[in-house]
């Protein structure tokens, strides 16, 4: 028979509760985002009123010494934990929180209490609300029954029988008799599973898979940031206040807050863990912060104590404002202006782990530091460079930086490594072919906006920058829009083309400001073209014209149209378009090196924001959706009535296919399925991660969404 690697054991409710408040097990829970639904916590107390099971505890022992204390903090707090909760977190939260009344904090990051009411005629718990509080049949607050019993039986007959008068002795005492068994809930017996310290976390991973029957799985970062909970609480705290803190702009004082990523506490522990161990398999991490030698094996205290105190100086930095925003400066300077923008969070996190590790340990100049920083950025992302084994590339990258630095100095090294990945042969080769591509997410195509707004490119004739179109901070819905060089209708109805992503092709759109799109849309180029430059480049109603001849000739420039390509087969000009569209981002990459440039975006103004708050009121359609990330391409919708048999789809341009059909509105696609005028927002279903949503309710979480950073912007 195999040796066990656990064993049971049995805790009452009250002990548990006891073991938290000693520090025994590690709650953390307490103090980051509760997800339970107070109904979710009624029902379990509940099914413990009632008698019935609620489940095992899975604890792991740490292994900590006794009496040890956790890193950096003094006083009675900082006793580590001799278990940690590895399944029961929210079940554990939710029992403290009800018998000791501690808040608990909310995914919104407000405060409350878990309260819940006992009706003791019937047994029924309910979660308190203002209806219930008037209630006399209710005792509408049971952890009183934990903190003062006597006191809060008392009070509750005598404000029941002044409201309905007095009870008969009979149903006192069948009503006392319940009340009991509420307070008697902390004798509930729940059933732990203990596993042994000196099974790693890829044992007690699998441990976790097999018995648990929700299937969640638990990933490295769980591990080391429950290790850090153990050891090192405060710092686990601090990456988590930082990840709140980026969501939400400071009206008072400095603030993470940005526009390109909202990073949660594990991503900036990655970032500490590159700084400090020049580690980006967590695998190591792990390893490492237990205390264990990755040469020799061994595991010792002073070594896990060495290694938490380098952790805590890497978090230091990570964590300083002046280092993230002048990180964040970098990638303003790669022309990347927002998170609609990256396409991966890996490369932001890993790059400032490469930025941290030239100005920290190299002391480079933050002039210099900005400007090989940024070309490593836009190098990085546009070859989606921290994709796939991203952590074994990161490693490799630090390793290898960190070995040519020595010989030839970290900036020499990191341009070094930029060139030889994007060579001659990446521009005219592979870059024109990643463009072949309808992907509205592409690195590619991100990287030919991010050109734009370095080479402070206009709309296509428009006096309007492409900036504006891009920029995070100014949500204008209309006006700049991305449209079809070769009109959709007409490669379909004349030129036959039928593939969507033929049709959709990076190389067949443009940034405009087009007024007229759908007067324009079933004309062939070669007729609209010369309409719209002939109405801006001549005089109208005795007004100069809106465009020169050569602001004309840098919008065709920088828009990468080829010579003649109105008379251009649409595949000849898909092919010459996706090589100037390469040259052009080559042209704005050589640019972040010069040194007379700096980007330059302009403050939003108070009227910008009013105007954004009024449009998203107004006006928000499947694009903006699709856009934000809540109605991906490849979301499936179907109708909220079962009686219609449809099926739709979100294609890689935001926009809903029915019957191959493609669809700018909810509505169009409803009418077109059900044959009557229909408010497509509740007429469909998408399915989601969090299962199926009507469309309204997806346009509302924008709108609420929008709203609130519009606002925050307003007083920050």
């Amino acid at each position: 028979m195999a040796k066990t690697v656990f064993r049971s054991t049995s805790f009452t409710l009250r002990h548990l509760v006891d073991n938290i408040d000693r520090g025994d097990v590690a709650l953390p829970e307490l103090q980051r985002p509760f997800v339970w639904s107070n109904a979710k916590v009624r029902d379990l107390f509940d099914s413990m009123y009632r008698g019935f099971p609620v489940g095992y505890l899975l604890f792991w022992e740490t292994g900590a010494e006794v009496g040890a204390r956790q890193i950096g903090v003094d006083g009675k707090e900082a006793r580590v934990a001799r278990w940690l909760i590895v399944d029961g977190q929210q079940r554990l939260t939710s029992l403290y929180s009800v018998l000791t009344g501690e808040a608990v904090v909310r995914e919104d990051y407000s405060e409350s209490r878990v309260r819940l009411a006992f009706r003791p005629r019937d047994g029924h718990i309910s979660v308190w609300d203002v209806a219930i509080g008037n209630d006399p049949e209710f005792l509408n607050d049971a952890t009183a029954l934990w903190t003062d019993f006597r006191g809060t039986v008392s009070a509750f007959f005598a404000a029941y029988e002044k409201a309905r008068g007095e009870l008969d002795h009979v149903t006192r005492n069948s009503w006392e008799d319940a009340i009991d068994r509420v307070r008697d809930l902390q004798n509930y017996p729940f059933n732990v599973v203990e596993l042994d310290s000196a099974v790693d976390e890829e044992q007690v991973a699998e441990v976790f898979v097999r018995i648990n029957s929700e299937g969640v799985k638990l990933n490295r970062a769980d591990f080391i940031l429950t290790l850090m909970s153990v050891f090192w609480d405060k710092g686990r705290k601090q990456l988590e206040e930082f990840a709140r803190r980026c969501k939400v702009p400071s009206t008072s004082g400095a603030s993470p807050f940005n526009w390109y990523i909202a990073p949660q506490p594990d991503q900036l522990l990655r970032v500490s863990i590159a700084l400090a161990f020049r580690r980006a398999v967590l695998r190591h991490a792990y390893s490492i912060l237990r205390g264990k030698d990755l040469e020799t094996g061994q595991t010792t205290i002073a070594r896990r104590d060495q290694q938490f105190q380098r952790l805590q100086e890497a978090q230091a930095r990570v964590l300083d404002l002046t280092n993230w925003h002048e990180y964040l400066r970098c990638l303003e300077r790669a022309g990347y202006r927002g998170s609609k923008m990256i396409a991966s969070q890996n490369v932001v996190l890993f790059t400032y782990a490469i930025w941290l590790i030239g100005r920290v340990d190299h002391g480079v100049p933050l002039d210099q530091l900005r400007e090989a920083v940024a070309r490593w950025f836009f190098m990085a992302h546009t070859t989606s460079r921290y994709s796939g084994s991203f952590e074994t590339q990161a490693e490799k990258d630090f390793r290898q930086v960190e070995e040519l630095a020595r010989e030839i100095g970290f900036v020499a090294a990191m341009n070094k490594v930029i060139d030889e990945t994007l060579t001659s042969d990446f521009w005219t080769i592979t870059l024109p072919n990643e463009l072949a591509t309808s992907a509205s997410r592409s690195p590619a195509l991100f990287a030919y906006f991010a050109a734009l707004n370095i080479l402070d490119a206009d709309a296509l004739l428009s006096t309007g920058k492409v900036r504006e179109r891009l920029d995070p901070a100014i949500i204008a819905k209309k006006g700049i829009e991305r449209h079809h060089l070769f009109p959709r209708a007409y490669l379909r109805e004349v030129l036959n083309v039928k593939d969507t992503r033929q049709i959709n092709q990076i190389a067949n759109m443009a940034l405009v400001e087009w007024n007229d799109n759908i007067t324009i849309s079933d004309d062939a180029p070669s007729d609209y073209w010369p309409a719209q430059v002939l109405s801006k480049t001549e005089r109208q109603d005795g007004r100069p014209p809106v465009l020169s001849a050569k602001r004309l000739a840098t919008q065709v420039e920088d828009h990468a149209l080829p010579s003649n390509w109105t008379d251009l087969s649409f595949p000849d000009f898909l092919a010459q378009r996706r090589k100037l569209i390469a040259a052009v981002v080559r042209k704005a990459f050589e640019r972040i090196s010069q040194s007379g440039y700096a980007p330059d975006y302009p403050a939003v103004s108070q009227e910008m924001i009013e105007d954004g708050l009024s449009n998203i009121s107004t006006s928000v359609g499947i694009i903006d959706l699709f856009e934000s990330g809540l109605l991906p391409a490849g979301t499936i919708l179907v109708p909220a009535r079962d009686s219609i048999d449809a099926v739709a789809e979100v294609d890689e341009t935001g926009q809903i296919i029915l019957n191959e059909v493609p669809h700018q509105t909810p509505s169009s696609a409803a009418k077109a399925a059900s044959g009557s005028s229909e408010n497509g927002w509740t007429f469909w279903l998408a399915d989601t991660p969090s299962g199926q949503r009507r469309l309204d309710g997806i346009r509302d979480e924008y709108r609420n969404a929008n709203v609130e950073s519009l606002s925050l912007a307003a007083g920050g």
